[in-house]
């Protein structure tokens, strides 16, 4: 992994680590890490294998980024204080944020520094994808996906805490 590799995931880490506080929910909270994400996806995302089995590969990991995403952002608790929400990761939604990206780490230097390249490539052969080029489309959409429906989760159930806080204090 390069040194840009390694401080990307730390930065991705430590936003939610920074999110086990618990901190206003603002522009900041969605801006940096789609910040991050695109950052990544300009610089390894260059292009999307179709070939043999790789949308299918490709598809499996964005599932897997979707659906830790969604109980990320499910497992983040909000609140609403005085006119501004509160926003704050539980273990449950860091654990699997770390998880995610745990993973991701693992299966690259597993592949770089630990024999699992030969390993890889039987599995691509045997399974039709064509090229590491897929997994790397793979992990990098899975990254991303993770994150943008975390933050959309987190959006959508900011939304509705938001409307529910405005009906009672005017009910009030």
């Amino acid at each position: 992994m390069t040194t840009t590799e390694w401080i990307t995931d730390i930065a991705l880490l430590l936003i939610v680590f920074r999110q086990l506080r618990e901190g206003r929910l603002d522009h900041k909270t969605f801006l940096i890490p789609l910040g991050i994400v695109a950052y990544v996806a300009h610089s390894y995302l260059s292009t999307i294998p179709t070939g043999g089995n790789d949308l299918v590969l490709i598809g499996a990991l964005v599932g897997v980024g979707a659906a830790l995403g969604i109980l990320g952002g499910i497992y983040t608790r909000i609140r609403a204080v005085d006119r501004h929400l509160l926003i704050k990761a539980g273990a449950v939604s860091a654990t699997l944020w770390v998880l995610g990206m745990s993973a991701r780490m693992a299966f690259q230097l597993w592949t770089e520094h630990w024999g699992g390249a030969d390993d890889v490539a039987r599995f691509s052969m045997t399974h039709h994808i064509t090229s590491d080029q897929a997994w790397v489309a793979a992990f990098v959409l899975m990254a991303l996906t993770e994150v943008v429906t975390r933050l959309a989760t987190i959006y959508a159930r900011s939304r509705s805490r938001a409307v529910t806080g405005a009906t009672v204090r005017a009910t009030a």
